[in-house]
């Protein structure tokens, strides 16, 4: 069994990673996050240390470390706001534990250059959660792209999840903090994009604006039209209406694949694989934190053509 600490302890996506720990048959021993709401430790780990303040925090895990009657602990795992997480891959190696990291990576490409050399000082591993390439659409797609491997391809990729005021209030509002919205929640599909179609050779951003961006990319064999919005007007009309908060669709060619369901157990997989030593590492976020630092920092340009956007798109 092994041992794992958790920071972020309050944020939305930490009952995953704490379901994911107790489904594999390891034990969360620490936990921390400066909001206290977080009574959902009980439901997994009843007997997990707490703490507000990451100072204490990285002290109790030095100790478990260095006390000859006490064990360290094998694992952290990251759940907090996206500029804090190379922080946090550093306080994991500091402690001689892994990093099993939520997304994105990090914001600035260049800092996985310098974890990457703080992994071979340690010798130890900082993963992060690609969940998206476990998700049964995925494989489904993987499988249409393998069947025709010389042919290239025309991707319409169109992810809208609706978010209220809140968001941009958040530290999720904050570009600095956040890596804008392509970072916050398309990093997970250009990651997608990039392991199924290759390298970009080209990339235009058409339209970025605080709750919506738009732009093409130039694959390796694909051509790729994408749009992420998290504005509710986006979603397709009787959307809300039924109770649905997201779509999220790849179309290819003549298919499409539908990611908008089925993400309840890709975090117990994703931990399945890292203690399986089949974890996704630097290398494989890489691509994917590089086209979307890119994707922020590229001028604006005028798309050659409107006609070969949806008109959901285009509103």
């Amino acid at each position: 069994m092994h041992r794992f600490a958790l920071l972020g302890a309050a944020g939305y996506v930490a009952p995953r990673h704490m379901k994911a720990i107790h489904d594999t048959g390891n034990a969360l021993v620490a936990a921390c996050d400066p909001y206290d709401g977080v009574g959902i430790i009980d439901r997994y780990f009843p007997d997990c240390r707490f703490f507000t303040e990451v100072e204490r925090f990285d002290r109790h895990l030095e100790k478990l470390r260095r006390r000859a009657d006490a064990q360290p602990v094998d694992y952290v795992s990251i759940c907090t706001p996206n500029y804090l997480h190379d922080a946090h891959c550093r306080l994991a190696m500091r402690i001689h534990a892994d990093a099993i990291c939520e997304k994105p990576l990090v914001i600035s490409p260049w800092n996985l250059d310098q974890l990457s050399q703080l992994e071979a000082e340690y010798g130890k591993r900082v993963y992060t959660v690609l969940q998206l390439r476990l998700h049964p659409e995925a494989c489904r797609l993987k499988a249409r792209v393998e069947a025709t491997p010389d042919a290239p391809f025309d991707v319409e990729l169109t992810y809208i999840t609706r978010r209220g005021p809140w968001y941009h209030q958040s530290w999720k509002g904050h570009e600095e903090k956040s890596g804008t919205l392509a970072m916050n929640i398309g990093i997970h599909f250009f990651d997608l994009l990039l392991w199924l179609f290759g390298p970009v050779s080209r990339s235009e951003v058409h339209l970025r604006e605080p709750d919506r961006m738009r732009g093409v990319l130039e694959l390796g064999r694909a051509r790729v039209r994408w749009f992420l919005s998290i504005r509710a007007q986006d979603l397709p009309g009787g959307y809300v209406e039924s109770g649905r908060h997201a779509h999220r669709k790849l179309v290819l060619g003549d298919d499409a694949f539908d990611f908008s369901a089925g993400f309840d157990d890709l975090h117990t997989r994703s931990y399945a694989e890292v203690l399986a030593g089949r974890g996704f590492g630097i290398d494989d976020a890489r691509p994917s934190v590089e086209l979307v630092h890119q994707i922020r920092t590229a001028a604006i340009s005028r798309p050659p053509s409107r006609a070969g956007f949806t008109r959901r798109s285009e509103d």
